[in-house]
């Protein structure tokens, strides 16, 4: 039997509950990688979450911590 290093698992984001397929095993792949976050931002979703979240979701909680985080004034 050969093992595909690329498996792609179902899984179902525990934000939104939608189906979604994970590629850890081939990250540069997966569907998160279409949303680019900060340390920040990855921090906060953690603290929320655990696991992995599909991208829309990952886009509305990366929209929400920007409109959460303080504004700087120069």
């Amino acid at each position: 039997m050969t093992t595909n290093r690329f498996t792609h698992t179902p899984s179902v984001c525990p934000r939104c509950q939608q189906p979604f397929l994970c590629r850890a095993g081939a990250i540069q792949v997966c569907q998160c990688q279409t949303v680019s976050l900060t340390d920040a931002q990855r921090q906060f979703i953690a603290s929320l979450f655990e696991g992995c979240l599909c991208a829309n979701c990952l886009r509305a909680l990366q929209s929400e911590y920007n409109q959460l985080k303080p504004i700087r004034v120069s």
